[in-house]
């Protein structure tokens, strides 16, 4: 609710646990929202939890044996995504097609018209007990 997109509001609400401070974490996850620079392409907050999946479990090295364990863990994600919202894309999440361009103002009333703040907590609470297992 202060004008973060679906991406920075959920990796923000993760980056402290790698040592990311908030305003590097928004600046880092800015391009993913909105389907992805607002293409409305995969949802923002499943990008953005594919990200924190690769913080934690993620080696860093080139060619590194735990590529195919991250995958396992976002396709797993994706699919518990998939057991409440029919897509992980963003304008059928939203039912629009409108792309690029400014985002609309962030007000009280965009925000009841909006499924993504559901969809942020959802991803977020996915996201939780993956890390805590």
């Amino acid at each position: 609710m202060t004008g973060c997109n679906c991406s920075e509001s959920l990796f923000a609400a993760f980056a402290g646990r790698y040592g990311i401070d908030e305003a590097q974490a928004l600046k880092m996850s800015i391009g993913l929202g909105g389907g992805v620079g607002r293409m409305r392409e995969v949802c923002g907050a499943v990008t953005a939890a594919a990200a924190v999946l690769g913080l934690e479990y993620g080696s860093g090295e080139e060619g590194g044996a735990d590529k195919l364990f991250v995958y396992e863990k976002v396709q797993r994600l994706c699919a518990e995504f998939k057991k409440k919202y029919p897509t992980l894309i963003c304008r059928d999440l939203l039912g629009e097609t409108d792309t690029g361009g400014a985002p609309a103002e962030r007000t009280e009333e965009y925000y009841k018209t909006r499924p993504c703040l559901s969809i942020i907590q959802y991803t977020a609470e996915i996201l939780s007990r993956m890390l805590d297992e």
